[in-house]
């Protein structure tokens, strides 16, 4: 357990940092008057969780490798992070929409079927807290993977 504290740490905060940008997203309207934007304006979030990454590994190379890092146990870290996260990420999820934005749903499937992104059917089959809950985790797994590999890169250090 003590070889992974600092990533189950990270992901915590993670999650955290997560629910505070969706609370963020609520207050701005992204959620109600500005759903139209709101899958760009999510984007904005990368660099957070890319920063977050950057902590984790500067962490672990400072207390458990002493300064030095390779990019292969950079990597490994960040992916150990990712895990979490993604383990984590269906019960933000709930949080989020039990309770800081429980309408998202409806108002993202009548904007969508409103517009004609999708029709009803579709919506209600995309736009629902089991298909969040999945996406949400395995995106966390994918964006996380990713990140990790990249942020290694700059985290290493002989």
């Amino acid at each position: 357990m003590k070889k992974i504290y600092i990533e189950l740490k990270w992901a915590v905060i993670f999650t955290i940092t997560m629910l505070s940008w969706m609370l963020l997203e609520k207050t701005l309207g992204w959620h109600e008057e500005q759903i139209a934007n709101h899958q760009w304006l999510t984007l904005l979030f990368a660099p957070f969780a890319i920063l977050m990454y950057l902590l984790e590994m500067r962490e672990k190379r400072r207390r458990v490798y002493g300064g030095k890092m390779t990019w292969l146990q950079g990597f490994i870290s960040g992916v150990i992070l990712s895990v979490f996260v993604a383990l984590l990420s269906p019960l933000a999820q709930y949080i989020t929409h039990e309770f800081i934005t429980p309408k998202y749903f409806n108002n993202v499937i009548e904007y969508s079927v409103t517009n004609d992104l999708m029709t009803r059917t579709k919506a209600n089959e995309y736009f629902n807290i089991n298909s969040y809950m999945w996406q949400s985790a395995f995106g966390a797994l994918g964006f996380g993977i990713a990140t990790a590999a990249i942020v290694a890169i700059f985290v290493r250090k002989k």
